[in-house]
């Protein structure tokens, strides 16, 4: 079992990211909510979408330049196609719950607004969770430890898998020798 310590140091260097990521999250997922809001009279899963395809958007732009400024920076294009992958898998999340509360229970834009607003609440947060996780795993990689990039070993399994994903990049840390006496073998 491991000890509290590295769980400890884990969780305070994930701090201040997963702080910038809340609140770019949050203000996101208002402006969400007021589009969605806006939008309802379209259908609420149009709306759903809509509002989905902008925030994303700024999202994107956000987590780029505040949440992962420090992390290493590939093709914007890679990113960029990860970046709305990912959230149009969370899109589907929370539109489902959306199409849940709609056609599942059956519940109307104009009598039940409010439950289905909360239906879509619940997807937010769902989709969120896996948002984070993605970004962080497969987007945005983890920057230079120690000058030693390569030795992916002395970290998380995630970590490693997003940096191996990246050998084609020109540059990135996946073409870096392990160090000798981290290598395996």
């Amino acid at each position: 079992m491991p000890s509290a310590s590295p769980l400890t140091e884990r969780l305070r260097r994930l701090a201040p990211e997963a702080i910038a990521f809340g609140i770019i999250g949050a203000g996101n997922t208002l402006l969400y909510l007021a589009i969605y809001w806006v939008a309802m009279p379209i259908g609420p899963v149009k709306a759903s979408v809509l509002a989905t395809i902008i925030t994303t958007t700024l999202a994107y732009v956000a987590n780029r330049y505040w949440t992962y400024r420090h992390h290493t920076r590939t093709a914007l294009r890679r990113e960029y196609t990860l970046f709305f992958g990912f959230n149009l898998v969370g899109m589907v999340i929370q539109s489902g719950m959306t199409y849940l509360g709609k056609y599942g229970f059956g519940l109307s834009e104009h009598e039940d607004k409010f439950l289905l607003l909360g239906m879509t609440t619940v997807g937010i947060g769902i989709a969120t969770i896996f948002r984070f996780w993605a970004y962080r795993t497969f987007v945005f990689l983890k920057p230079p430890v120690d000058g030693h990039e390569g030795a992916i070993t002395d970290m998380d399994a995630t970590a490693g898998f997003a940096e191996l994903s990246a050998i084609d990049e020109p540059g990135s840390v996946a073409h870096l020798d392990l160090r000798p006496e981290l290598d395996p073998r």
